[in-house]
């Protein structure tokens, strides 16, 4: 354009506005006119002043408007939908996590490694409720850093679903392919709980390995259990606190012990 819609006078840039404006009647025809030269018009320091600054382009120019398509437009608005909601969920994941371990009275270390399973796998468990997601990623953590805790630990401080906590503990096992802690590592758990000397621990970890073809596809906590009680000579009164400290039964104990060649 170079004559002033209005009346038809010649047109002028004021770069220090970024405007274009007509130099009969004063009408600004244009704005946000951009300087495509240097941004130093000296360099000189005693000569140096600095040129009509730059257009910042704002966040929301970048974006699709309905002008460039119906199409485009509802793809744009779905994605943005789509990444809130993604953001949102893994907000409250954390937020719950965070409560549960408080609650459980689990370590920093045990949190932080839940914190970066969540955030690596998430998508694998993105469909269920936060309260179970995070009592499944605590749960697993506690397993991986070797601080392994019963289920029942999480349970009481959630309303989370166990049989769905179950499936998503398995999701996240098999994304980041963690595996199966040593059964040493539930034995010396049990045994803190329920105050029990390291003779009895050894005693019961060496039962644990005559019996290892019997514990494939068995409770872990379980399995402990019973070892240390065999080992204690099935002290009195011992069975239930056992079965206690493992989030099971006096009965799956005592079947365990069953099962196992002493």
């Amino acid at each position: 354009m170079d004559k002033c819609p209005a009346c038809g006078g010649s047109l002028t840039t004021d770069w220090e506005r970024g405007e274009v404006v007509c130099t009969q009647c004063g009408q600004v025809v244009a704005e946000a006119a951009v300087d495509v030269g240097p941004e130093w018009r000296a360099f000189e320091k005693e000569e140096r002043a600095r040129a009509a600054p730059l257009k910042l382009v704002a966040k929301t120019d970048l974006g699709v408007r309905l002008e460039h398509g119906t199409r485009w437009y509802m793809l744009a608005k779905l994605h943005r939908a789509v990444l809130h909601g993604w953001e949102s969920r893994l907000t409250a994941v954390l937020t719950e996590l965070k409560r549960v371990k408080e609650c459980v009275g689990l370590s920093k270390h045990v949190a932080e490694t839940a914190e970066s399973l969540v955030k690596k796998y998430f998508d694998a468990v993105a469909g269920l409720p936060p309260e179970v997601v995070a009592v499944a990623v605590l749960w697993t953590a506690a397993k991986a850093v070797g601080a392994p805790r019963p289920l029942g630990d999480f349970l009481k401080c959630s309303k989370a679903d166990e049989g769905r906590v179950r499936k998503a503990a398995w999701r996240l096992k098999e994304e980041a392919r963690l595996g199966r802690r040593p059964i040493e590592d539930y034995v010396k758990t049990l045994a803190a709980r329920v105050n029990l000397p390291a003779s009895v621990v050894k005693a019961a970890v060496e039962l644990l390995k005559k019996n290892r073809r019997l514990l494939s596809g068995k409770n872990p906590w379980v399995s402990a259990a019973a070892a240390l009680w065999l080992a204690s000579l099935k002290k009195l009164g011992l069975l239930k606190r056992l079965a206690e400290a493992a989030g099971s039964t006096p009965e799956s104990v005592r079947n365990a012990a069953k099962r196992m060649r002493v």
